[in-house]
Formats: structure tokens, sequence, C-alpha cells
């Protein structure tokens, strides 16, 4: 079996040194590299190519949270496992929802880390066992949710760059307004393509329209 490639952040350098030392304690998973808030680890994504991001939700710049959904979107194959001291209801629910595979407290990570990896690595999910059991039945109806409608369930980022796209701007325009590289946006077009199951623009129009994105040339006309 290959190394397993794994990206950390955290904006504790004490505890990705942790982290760091766990795995490194396993000949068959490995740290490719470390960030210490969420646009590092969004520059680091488009140098390595890591199996897993192990991530904190609470990092500055950009959140674990937003992390997620860009990662998802630029690599849906990269897990997504997060680490936390947010033992609340709502951050596991944002959490799932913006795509994470697992989600441990911080204070659990020495004894229950190797079971996230291993468990999210075949195509698992993985939430800290001394979380309530009402904490994880949410979390399963969240993943059933999500299954049952999963043309529907874009990331925020994706819902504005769909609108741009049906609104008639270049890959170069919308790079400019929302901050990102024309690169970002070429793959959050091709991901929400194949998502959507669309072959042409004028069917990426025709659903944006259909989901309220923008508006029809007839309600437009009528409006004015």
């Amino acid at each position: 079996m290959s190394t397993y490639r794994i990206l950390l952040a955290d904006d504790h350098q004490l505890i990705r040194q942790g982290i760091k030392r766990i795995i490194e304690e396993r000949s068959d998973i490995e740290v490719i590299g470390e960030a210490n808030d969420g646009a590092e680890l969004l520059r680091l994504m488009k140098t390595l190519t890591p199996d897993m991001v192990i991530v904190d939700i609470s990092m500055p710049n950009l959140r674990g949270i937003e992390a997620a959904r860009e990662i998802k979107s630029l690599s849906p194959g990269t897990k997504v496992l997060m680490l936390t001291m947010h033992k609340e209801k709502n951050f596991l629910i944002e959490a799932i929802s913006a795509g994470a595979d697992g989600y441990i407290l911080k204070e659990d990570a020495d004894v229950e880390l190797y079971s996230a990896i291993d468990r999210i690595r075949r195509d698992g999910h993985y939430v800290s066992p001394t979380l309530s059991g009402n904490v994880i039945d949410s979390f399963v109806n969240v993943l059933q949710e999500t299954r049952k409608h999963p043309a529907d369930e874009l990331t925020e980022r994706q819902g504005e760059i769909i609108k741009l796209i049906a609104e008639g701007k270049s890959s170069r325009e919308i790079a400019e307004m929302l901050g990102i590289s024309i690169r970002t946006v070429e793959n959050h077009r091709t991901n929400i393509m194949k998502k959507l199951n669309l072959r042409k623009n004028i069917q990426l129009v025709q659903y944006s329209i259909r989901k309220g994105y923008i508006q029809s040339p007839a309600e437009d006309a009528f409006r004015h």
C-alpha cells in the first residue's frame, strides 16, 4: 500500500507538531506540508497532492469550514478531517455540510487520530465517540440528505460562480471579482458542470434561472 499523504492546517504550531508527531509514528502515513491559516492551506493545495487534509475549524484569514468547501470543490477526492475544540452540534453540522469526512475533538486526538484516518481512508466517515448520540444522529442525517440531492448541493462559492457565469462574465472577470485565480475559476466551472451533469453553457444558464441564481429575461423585462 502506498504512503498516505496528509496536509496539516492549524494556526497553533504546538498542535501541528503534536499531530505530526503522532502521524510520524506510522510508516504508512506522512505529513507532506503544514499551513498556519486557511489561505496558506489553499495555496499549498495547488502545489501538493494530499490524500487528506486535517484542518482546524477556527483559523485566521479563512476558517476551516470555508477551506473545506474550497478543497472539496477543487479536489473532490481529497478527504477532509476536522480537528476542533468545539463540541456544539451546530459546528458539526456546518462542517459536514461543507464536505468534511470526519470530525474529531482535539482533546481526543491522541487516542482517536489513527482510527479517524483509517476509517476515512477506507471511504468511511468518523465522529469522535465522546460526542453525544444526538450529535452523531445529526451527522448521519446531514450525510443522507446530501446523498439524496447531490446535484442540488452546490457550495456557496459554486453558487457565486454559477451566477456570474450565467450572467456572461468571463473566467478572468470572475477571478478578479472574487479574488481568486483564473485556474480556480475554471476548476470550479468543470466541477459544477460535472456535478449538475450539464454539457453546454446554455444548460447552465437554464439551471441558474430555474434555481433562482439569476432572473429570466422575461422576468427582468417585466420588472422594468
